[in-house]
């Protein structure tokens, strides 16, 4: 019976994503090479395909693959845009090769000829052709170019002509699951499994310009029939075993626990869905970054701190959905993904920001000072509130004393943290605020206005934080902005 691969992405041995995430290193690394693209997928992750100002450049990009590969990194995967129009391909793709890393690249096809395909052919590059449909009129509009079909089918033939599919490099056909191909996705992973083509199959991340087309998603409920359907056709035809579960069929993703994404500007995010950069390698060393960052340290640690009925629910030790998914749509990276069909009737217990902080910071009554934490990043969070007048801090005359944007800042912080360690801790802990530097006051606010907080961790020194703080009102106009000291209570408490 067949015992091919379902997900070339996560084809790691147990013990080797154990040794790197406990050293805090790398298997795999995906790159932007560029944002540039000759398709416009109502689908797609990138919102913007014009910004291509200011991308790394060809030295930048080969020594980021260098960090890499002393991280431990034994794969690169080749992102864009398309990479096809980016004009050094080759000489990345020769570069990853002489030190011995596997090379992946997710295509729409552009470009590929009988040469070219042979020269991916020659360097072991595995391909995932990105093909929704068999239907031209549909996969023409899939990918918003008229004529794709064309190039895909002709790229297709030509990968084939090269050698393609084969152990090493394999090739792979990447497919969303939408309205519009909905129906015939069983059929085509069937003919691809008898061609010893992957099939990589998954559902849309809510990013991008699919915030745009949600039209396309289809109900959860087809959606998990047609992962059910597969499943048995694996099993009954292919003898292949798994378990259904989003947002890839077949397989999961786990690349969290070992992998990142360098933008084309050079942001580390977590991966392509989870759009919080961590890092830029033109300030700070990659090995730096992976160990410092407390959002990919966070989703390292995902069986204790994903929250809700996925950090409950009996796979998650090896599965935590799509964390894209829960980005995006909930705005908290640790989130329960909301399009797990595993949910059922707990989606009421997954949570969603804005957040009100009445049950995650200790100030109640007139003492709190923020209604809603807003956003939640790299170290870093923002809230927001109207101005009341049963403020402890509003003064007769309708105008809030200024001290107080130093307490909203300070209540910034212990939202953040009350909400990040929500459910994972006992008791709340807390902290204290130490004082404040350089806090600037540059007007007052008053009774009815909305006023925005924004807080950076900028240095800690163990359980002490400095924090930057600004405040604005509605408009945009800083009312406040400086610097203030917290000490956050360690868990079991102050230190005798």
């Amino acid at each position: 019976m067949s015992t091919c691969r379902l997900n070339p992405t996560i084809e790691f041995e147990h013990a080797d994503i154990e040794h790197a995430m406990q050293n805090k290193e790398l298997l795999s690394m995906e790159i932007e090479l560029s944002l540039r693209c000759n398709f416009r997928c109502p689908y797609c992750y990138v919102p913007d395909k014009e910004t291509l100002q200011n991308e790394l450049s060809l030295a930048e990009l080969c020594d980021v693959i260098d960090q890499a590969h002393s991280l431990g990194a034994r794969k690169i995967i080749l992102l864009g845009g398309e990479p096809m129009l980016y004009p050094y391909l080759f000489d990345i793709i020769e570069y990853i090769a002489e030190r011995n890393m596997d090379i992946e690249m997710f295509t729409n096809g552009f470009g590929i000829t009988t040469g070219i395909a042979q020269r991916l052919f020659k360097y072991k590059v595995s391909v995932a052709l990105k093909m929704n449909t068999f239907d031209e009129k549909k996969q023409d509009e899939l990918a918003g170019h008229n004529g794709a079909f064309t190039i895909i089918q002709d790229a297709f033939r030509n990968l084939c002509t090269a050698g393609y599919p084969s152990e090493n490099p394999f090739l792979a056909v990447s497919t969303i699951i939408c309205k519009q191909n909905i129906d015939e996705l069983a059929g085509l992973w069937q003919w691809l499994r008898d061609q010893d083509v992957l099939p990589y199959f998954e559902m849309i991340t809510p990013q991008g310009d699919a915030l745009e087309h949600d039209d396309m998603n289809p109900p959860l409920e087809d959606v998990e029939d047609l992962f059910r359907q597969i499943e048995k056709i694996d099993r009954e035809k292919y003898g292949i075993k798994w378990d259904a579960q989003p947002p890839l069929v077949g397989s999961k993703c786990l690349r969290h626990l070992f992998s990142c994404l360098v933008t084309s500007q050079g942001d580390v995010n977590p991966c392509v869905g989870v759009t919080i950069p961590v890092g830029n390698i033109r300030d700070k060393p990659l090995k730096e970054i992976l160990a410092e960052s407390e959002v990919i340290n966070n989703l390292r640690k995902h069986t204790v701190n994903i929250k809700g009925p996925c950090g409950n629910c009996d796979k998650a030790s090896d599965c935590y959905g799509c964390r894209g998914a829960a980005y995006n749509l909930t705005g908290d990276y640790l989130a329960s993904d909301p399009l797990c069909w595993e949910h059922g009737s707990k989606e009421t217990e997954i949570d969603y920001l804005p957040f009100a902080v009445n049950t995650i910071i200790p100030q109640k009554g007139a003492m709190r000072v923020i209604d809603t934490l807003d956003s939640v990043g790299e170290g870093c969070a923002t809230s927001s509130l109207v101005v009341r007048s049963d403020m402890l801090f509003c003064n007769s005359d309708g105008t809030l004393d200024t001290a107080v944007y130093i307490e909203m800042a300070a209540q910034t912080v212990a939202a953040m943290n009350g909400f990040m360690e929500r459910e994972n801790s006992k008791e709340q802990l807390g902290g204290y605020l130490l004082g404040a530097k350089k806090f600037k006051i540059y007007a007052a606010a008053r009774v009815g206005d909305r006023i925005l907080v924004e807080v950076v961790k900028q240095t800690s020194f163990g359980d002490f934080n400095i924090i930057g703080g600004i405040v604005r009102d509605e408009s945009g106009k800083v009312l406040a902005e400086g610097e203030i000291k917290i000490y956050e209570i360690p868990e079991g408490g102050v230190p005798q």
